[in-house]
């Protein structure tokens, strides 16, 4: 007897809940006439065939699901995300800071003569001073360099004089300073016996740099981009006066066979980060760096010939090319931390003294009063806004840099390679909210024109601070060609205000709609445009004609607004409207925004 269910068709395109039962009824049907016949929705038939044709359904969506989380295209979790950005070389940069400068004044006691401050009270505040938005504030700042109030370069005034003779009693001394968000914290580690690639998990997860990692020896761990680079530069001083001018630092090669990679995850869902060491010894630092093929292979007893099995891969990194990792000491991990939260410092905000480090020379020889009098004066105040795009990308946005990233492979060639390096830059530097790379035509050299815009706590734009482009520029030096030189340029605000008309359907009541149609504008300007990108009227229409209740979108006009408050570029909409009336066009400079929806958006409905 010939079994029938030998050569059976599988419809492997049904992969859905109904499909998947309609198969399972035919299939009992035909192979299983005369023992399955009840298939009524109150059978036990169909119980088993809805319970089978579920688990397939699941099973069906999971592995789609799954297989478009595998390629960067198509992965829509964040996490999957950040594994492949592994994969193409990007770095999730984490937690941004934010840079700026402060405004910083002592009160000193007058000379001897009484023509000056008394400059042997004057203070040196000392890199990683802290300070605060004001006394309830979570924002904590810290001091990046020294500031030596002695310097001839301060701007000195007479603050107090005596009220009957007319000589000063106090002196202010103002001197500036370079900030960075967040606060430092030192952690602890101990650990043992070696284990490969040791994994340490710090304690806050809103790292944005690790400052050092040192041992119980003294010994210092340093940050590489890979486990596999051995050799680092660092900064050195140029004390040559003939070449200083151009050239103030020169980069040394450094190697570090003492070294880690610093590894994030999250944002959104369970953000850390973790410090990753090497695999070797300290008593394989002297081992050459290339492993001889044959000490690969296991030792064979039996075999003449080598199998995949046979090989230890790990002998392949036993030499010091990827590092030596800490074995019984303690690991003291200084990193400074900040939230977005607490990374932004509108003008004026900052006006606290935290945690200030002040050194006198000769201190032994000052008077304590006077000494006391000087510590207790200093005051700060920031001029301009503490500012830098605090934002982690979207996984909309993560997938485009990861795309550039790719094809940037770590070098600024092209535009795009400009552009994704900048908005890829790593934590410490901080970062932008929107910039673009244009070449100047109007230079006979390879000349790149960077245009950067920043947006404050509040959500608007405004343009990036000094520091934040200094950043950029020392950024772009270790990737850019090496005949492109680099301009770092605002980008010009373009502030719009928005008129139209619409048509609302006659049951309506047309102050609900009006109400919608400006919640729905204002909806839409929350995301901000590009550098250069064109503003859409037909969208404006699109926006309007989509609010429920809305027959027709009448009329929409796009005015330049200015005055206090707004941008004060000059610009003409009318100029650059498109002959179609479809848009507004923007130089390659120039962002558009609509900042104050509320105020910028008029209309009527009839």
């Amino acid at each position: 007897m010939v079994d029938r269910r030998e050569n059976i068709k599988i419809d492997y395109l049904s992969r859905d809940f109904s499909a998947i039962k309609e198969d399972l009824i035919q299939h009992a049907k035909r192979y299983y006439p005369d023992t399955f016949k009840d298939f009524s929705n109150a059978g036990f038939g169909a119980l088993m065939v809805d319970a089978v044709s579920y688990i397939g359904d699941i099973l069906s969506f999971y592995l789609d699901y799954q297989a478009n989380e595998s390629f960067i295209l198509t992965a829509n979790e964040y996490g999957n995300l950040l594994k492949h950005a592994q994969t193409v070389g990007y770095r999730h940069p984490g937690p941004r800071s934010t840079f700026g400068e402060i405004t910083l004044y002592v009160l000193l006691p007058p000379n001897t003569t009484n023509t000056g401050p008394d400059l042997s009270y004057a203070p040196m505040l000392k890199a990683g001073s802290a300070f605060t938005a004001g006394l309830d504030s979570g924002s904590r700042f810290t001091l990046l360099s020294d500031v030596d109030f002695s310097n001839s370069d301060n701007e000195v005034v007479v603050a107090t004089t005596n009220p009957i003779s007319g000589v000063p009693t106090e002196y202010a001394v103002k001197a500036s300073g370079r900030i960075v968000s967040g606060e430092l914290r030192t952690q602890e580690f101990v650990v043992g016996n070696f284990i490969r690639f040791r994994d340490l998990l710090l304690d806050s997860p809103a790292v944005t740099e690790v400052i050092s990692v040192v041992d119980t020896e003294g010994r210092e761990y340093y940050e590489v981009d890979h486990l596999s680079q051995n050799t680092i530069y660092i900064p050195i001083a140029n004390n040559d006066t003939t070449t200083s001018v151009q050239a103030p630092t020169i980069m040394k090669p450094f190697i570090v066979p003492r070294r880690f990679i610093v590894r994030r995850t999250g944002p959104f869902v369970d953000p850390q980060t973790r410090l990753i060491f090497g695999y070797g010894s300290d008593s394989q630092l002297n081992s050459p760096s290339l492993v001889d093929t044959r000490d690969v292979v296991l030792d064979l007893h039996s075999k003449t010939y080598v199998t995949d099995k046979a090989m230890d891969p790990t002998i392949l990194i036993k030499g010091d090319k990827f590092g030596v990792g800490p074995v019984n000491t303690t690991l003291r991990v200084t990193y400074r931390t900040n939230t977005a939260a607490s990374s932004q410092a509108g003008a004026g905000a900052i006006n606290s003294v935290a945690a200030p480090i002040l050194e006198f020379k000769n201190r032994t020889t000052l008077s304590v009063s006077k000494v006391s009098a000087v510590r207790n004066s200093l005051e700060v105040f920031n001029e301009k806004a503490i500012q830098g795009d605090v934002r982690p990308p979207t996984a909309t946005e993560l997938r485009q840099l990861l795309m550039g990233t790719q094809a940037a492979q770590n070098r600024a060639v092209t535009a795009e390679d400009y552009k994704t390096l900048i908005l890829s830059m790593p934590a410490k530097f901080g970062g932008v909210h929107r910039c673009s790379v244009i070449q100047d035509v109007d230079s006979n050299l390879r000349n790149i024109n960077i245009y950067v815009i920043n947006v404050s706590n509040n959500g608007h734009l405004e343009t990036t601070n000094l520091t934040l482009k200094e950043n950029i520029k020392t950024w772009l030096n270790t990737k850019r060609m090496i005949n492109d030189s680099v301009d770092i340029l605002d980008a010009k605000i373009i502030n719009l205000s928005i008129q139209f008309s619409a048509l609302a359907e006659a049951d309506e009541n047309k102050s609900l709609i009006f109400n919608r149609i400006k919640k729905n504008l204002a909806s839409y300007f929350s995301v901000k445009q590009d550098i250069g990108e064109s503003f859409s009227i037909t969208d404006l229409y699109t926006v309007i004609n989509r609010t429920r209740g809305v027959v027709d979108a009448t009329f929409v006009k796009v005015v330049q607004k200015r005055g206090v408050g707004y941008a004060t570029t000059s610009f003409s909409v009318k100029n650059y409207t498109t002959p179609d009336g479809r848009s507004v066009r923007a130089p390659k400079n120039v962002i558009f925004e609509v900042k104050y929806p509320d105020v910028d958006i008029e209309g009527t409905v009839k």
